[in-house]
């Protein structure tokens, strides 16, 4: 079982950056793809960016591309997604998930592909 903690989160202005850490239980963690979601009120939850369990490979949404990026610390057991140049559009609430699969699927956008998921953590960005 792993459990994922997220925090960072808060209030910034339009043009402003946060970094958020997902922290994650069980040393099993380290060969998960990981992945980065939010939901906005009245919307479904989609894709931010995700890293493969190497820590090299990283994909993003275009909606985010070039202003957030994605690492990850293995020693740390810790995900993390820097956040810059923030909109107003990226207010949501952020949730860290965890592929327990032992193979590396080839998509990583979709929710239903993902095993374990964080709580989520409030970004809210003012214009």
């Amino acid at each position: 079982q792993v459990q994922l903690v997220e925090s960072g989160g808060g209030l910034v202005q339009a043009g402003g950056s946060l970094r958020l850490s997902c922290a994650a239980s069980g040393r099993t963690f380290r060969s998960y793809t990981t992945g980065w979601f939010r939901q906005a009120p009245g919307k479904e939850r989609e894709f931010v960016a995700a890293i493969r369990r190497n820590g090299i490979s990283t994909y993003y949404a275009d909606s985010v591309k070039g202003r957030f990026a994605i690492s990850r610390d293995n020693a740390k057991n810790t995900v993390y997604l820097q956040m810059n140049s923030l909109k107003p559009e990226d207010t949501a609430v952020y949730y860290c998930a965890a592929d327990a699969s032992p193979f590396e699927m080839p998509v990583v956008t979709g929710p239903g592909l993902y095993d374990y998921w964080g709580q989520g953590t409030q970004v809210t960005v003012s214009s």
